[in-house]
């Protein structure tokens, strides 16, 4: 469980010294429909894990609280997604496929998947995606589910091991960089040196030499595009950088990593401070009783497409 970061970052707040803002550590007692909770801003570092937390998340942005990251589309987003968008909006992501869950959800039968035809194309899609391969859920994170497949004889031998979850294929992407990336507040970018196949303390310890600026514009300019669409003001993003192109691998985390003996003092030193900044200018700005959460461009285009339509 962390607890570096919640520390740090009421601490980072109250010490700015500021006349009208404050920071505290959420406590709940009793949760009423459609009564304020008492919070400007509140940002949620664990509702992935604890339901009852998100259904409290909504309530209070229904309230005008600014809960970061939106408990909506939170509830809403998943990685194969995050990936189509990533297409449409012009980031490079590898090539990835969505597959059916191995067995059958609960309460359903074979007349359920009557839009379903078996077997798949196994044959286009395991030419399309070549091996090796990943595969992983398709929402979801923590490293949980991920299988590195060799062959399709592998690949449908750890397909039975996933059992109701929806699975994506996803074509492997040798690289020779690797970055992840945070993003706080849709404009604050941090871009770290990463080696995911260290152990998980020695990750942010990468012996390359140092990354063209080039590239690293890129990563920046990706970063800054994927979460204008998301509209996730706490984030992060991972790339792979194959033969000088920047691949997101990973970039729905709306709860990332933030603890100081994983990310290292110099990066959560970074995250706490910009935290803090994004804060308090989201209590500065807040409109009491509004709708005062971000939404994505691709939501927010959306809707305005929409009202657009109706007017003629």
């Amino acid at each position: 469980m962390e607890r570096s970061f919640p520390m740090a970052f009421v601490d980072r707040v109250n010490r700015m010294g500021l006349k009208n803002v404050k920071a505290e550590h959420l406590e709940i007692d009793k949760v009423q429909q459609g009564e304020p909770c008492g919070f400007d801003v509140i940002i949620d570092r664990i509702s992935q894990d604890v339901p009852f937390y998100r259904a409290v998340l909504k309530n209070a942005a229904s309230t005008g609280t600014a809960v970061i990251n939106n408990p909506f589309w939170w509830s809403a987003d998943e990685k194969f997604f995050n990936n189509a968008l990533a297409v449409k909006i012009g980031v490079p992501v590898p090539k990835t496929v969505l597959l059916p869950s191995h067995d059958k959800p609960t309460d359903t039968q074979d007349s359920s998947f009557s839009n379903l035809r078996f077997p798949l194309s196994w044959d286009q899609i395991f030419s399309h995606i070549g091996f090796p391969a990943y595969m992983k859920p398709h929402a979801g994170g923590g490293w949980k589910s991920v299988y590195k497949l060799r062959d399709p004889a592998d690949f449908f031998e750890k397909f039975k091991e996933t059992g109701q979850l929806v699975m994506m294929l996803q074509e492997e992407i040798v690289f020779q960089e690797y970055f992840r990336c945070y993003c706080l507040g849709r404009k604050y970018v941090r871009i770290m040196e990463y080696e995911p196949r260290n152990p998980h303390h020695l990750r942010y310890v990468v012996n390359r030499g140092p990354a063209s600026e080039k590239l690293l514009k890129t990563v920046h300019d990706y970063v800054l595009k994927l979460n204008e669409a998301l509209g996730y003001d706490f984030n992060t993003v991972e790339f792979a950088v194959r033969d000088g192109v920047p691949y997101a691998i990973d970039f729905c985390n709306p709860a990332p990593d933030a603890d100081v003996n994983s990310v290292g003092q110099e990066n959560f030193e970074w995250v706490v401070e910009h935290a803090a900044r994004m804060a308090v200018e989201r209590a500065e700005a807040h409109q009491p009783g509004k709708d005062n959460l971000t939404w994505g461009t691709y939501v927010a285009d959306g809707v305005a497409n929409f009202l657009k339509s109706n007017k003629k």
